[in-house]
C-alpha cells in the first residue's frame, strides 16, 4: 500500500469531488495521505479534512510565499492547530529564492520561528526548498532541526546534496517529476539515497506525473512515482510502496496497523 507524503488535499482545484478523488486513490492501492498546509486558512482546511477522512493526516505551517503575513498571532494560531489529534508535523515551511513573493530575510526569521515552533511540539519539518540550497542547509543545521526529523518535500536538489541531508538523517521525497523524460538529476538522486530514506508524494494538484502530465495531479497518481522508482533501484513496485510507507509512517509516527 502506498503513502502519499505530500498532497494539498484542501486545494480549491479538488472543490466538489473530493470525495471521489479520495476513492480513486483508495482504488489506486493508497492508504494513507499527508495534507500539508501551506498558509492558516488551508492549515485549517488540512486539519479539518483529517478529522473527516481515516487515511488522511495534516501537518500545519506557513509557505514562505506567505511569510510576510506571519506575526506573533498567526504562529499562536499554528501552534493551537499543530495540537489536533491528526496533526503530524510542521509543514511546508522553507525558503523560496524563485519567485521570492516575501523577502529573504522575512522568509529565513518565519522558517527560524516555525522549526523552533516544531521542536518545542517535538514535531518533525516538511521542508520547501527552491533555489535556496544553502540558506536552507545553514538554517536547519543551526537551528539543529534533524534531531527531531527533516524531510525535504518534492526534492530537486543533486544526488551530492542528497547524499548530505541523509548522513544528516533527513528524508528525501520524490514527486512526478522524476517521471519526466529528461530529469537525470532526481534518477540520479533515487540512485544514490537508500530505499530506506525515501518518500514518494505528488505534491498534487501540482507537478503531475508522466502519463497523465498536463492534467491536474491527484493522490492516485503517486503510483506512478512509486514505478519510476522501482525500475531505476531495480525492486519490485511493492518493495517501494511498503518501504516509502514504513518510512512515511515512522517519520510522521503514524502508528501502522
Amino acid at each position: 500500500m502506498l503513502f502519499d507524503s505530500h498532497a494539498h488535499v484542501d486545494s480549491e482545484r479538488f472543490e466538489g469531488e473530493r470525495e471521489e478523488i479520495i476513492e480513486r486513490a483508495k482504488a489506486a492501492g493508497v492508504s494513507l495521505i499527508m495534507n500539508p498546509g501551506a498558509s492558516y486558512e488551508s492549515s485549517v482546511k488540512a486539519a479539518e479534512l483529517s478529522e473527516q477522512y481515516d487515511m488522511l493526516y495534516a501537518a500545519v505551517g506557513i509557505h514562505p510565499h506567505d511569510a510576510d503575513s506571519v506575526d506573533d498571532m498567526m504562529l499562536s494560531l499554528i501552534k493551537a492547530l499543530a495540537r489536533k489529534k491528526k496533526v503530524m508535523a510542521i509543514g511546508e515551511i522553507g525558503l523560496d529564492y524563485h519567485y521570492d513573493y516575501s523577502p529573504r530575510g522575512v522568509q529565513k526569521k518565519v522558517f527560524i520561528d516555525q522549526i523552533r515552533l516544531a521542536k518545542s511540539l517535538k514535531l518533525p519539518i516538511i521542508i520547501h526548498d527552491r533555489e535556496a540550497n544553502d540558506d536552507v542547509m545553514r538554517i536547519l543545521k543551526e537551528e539543529e532541526a534533524f534531531e527531531t526529523g527533516v524531510v525535504l518535500h518534492c526534492f530537486s536538489g543533486s544526488a551530492e546534496l542528497a547524499r548530505q541531508y541523509v548522513k544528516l538523517g533527513a528524508y528525501i521525497s520524490i514527486a512526478g517529476p522524476l517521471t519526466f523524460k529528461n530529469n537525470r538529476k532526481t534518477v540520479e538522486v533515487v540512485e544514490v539515497v537508500p530505499i530506506d530514506r525515501l518518500f514518494v508524494e505528488t505534491d498534487s494538484p501540482f507537478l503531475t506525473p508522466v502519463p497523465y502530465r498536463g492534467k491536474r495531479n491527484e493522490p492516485a497518481y503517486v503510483q506512478h512515482v512509486a514505478d519510476k522508482i522501482a525500475e531505476i533501484k531495480g525492486l519490485t513496485f511493492k518493495e517501494v510502496a511498503d518501504t516509502t510507507r514504513e518510512n512515511a509512517c515512522r517519520f510522521f509516527n503514524i502508528k501502522l496497523d
